[in-house]
């Protein structure tokens, strides 16, 4: 059965999941254009398709009927996945997520805090998917981990912060392949590792 969505503003177009996908890449292609651009082809759409997308994406955000976030990523995405808590320190959060058919070992998870303030939107690992595990700088691949790997890889790392909303950075210290630590910069999109910062 197909997921209601929300409509295009001004018109009857469906908002789903293939062009919530595009929102995603959009902020992605800032960095890694050559994997944005097999994803499309993967996808079977252009870049005209990316841009409206963010574009629809931008007037649902910012519409003065906006809906909250949780009932928007539910007419977008459909019924979640999983609901359940997650812990932050002293904070309970609920956690929900949603399959991302690009990344099928990854998930989209929205933590809301008591009374439906979003806290955090960002891909995450699937329960059961073999987590990312790198040992040197070198294997951090674009795309290949997620905040929270990186960050369980390379501890203590430090937060930071990003240069956009959808954007975060880890400060932290790795060995190369040689064995020679230093330190590093790594930049996430939607939780996604992208690139080392210079």
């Amino acid at each position: 059965m197909r997921p209601e969505h929300d409509p295009a503003p001004g018109g009857t177009a469906a908002f789903g999941p293939l062009e919530f996908q595009l929102v995603l890449l959009r902020r992605m292609a800032d960095h890694q254009p050559g994997l944005v651009e097999d994803a499309l082809r993967e996808l079977g759409v252009g870049r005209a398709e990316i841009r409206e997308a963010n574009r629809r994406w931008q007037a649902m955000l910012h519409s003065p009927r906006r809906r909250g976030a949780g009932v928007r990523y539910r007419s977008v995405l459909g019924p979640p996945e999983t609901v359940g808590q997650r812990r932050v320190g002293d904070l309970a959060f609920e956690a929900t997520t949603w399959p991302v058919p690009l990344w099928p070992d990854l998930r989209f998870e929205v933590l809301a805090a008591p009374g439906g303030a979003v806290w955090n939107e960002w891909l995450v690992r699937a329960p059961g998917a073999p987590a990312a595990v790198p040992r040197t700088v070198e294997e951090l691949l674009p795309w290949s981990c997620t905040v929270d790997e990186v960050a369980r890889a390379f501890a203590p790392a430090r937060p930071m912060e990003g240069t956009a909303p959808t954007r975060w950075r880890l400060a932290f210290t790795a060995p190369d392949a040689t064995g020679a630590r230093g330190g590093y910069v790594a930049e996430f999109t939607w939780g996604l590792f992208q690139r080392l910062v210079p």
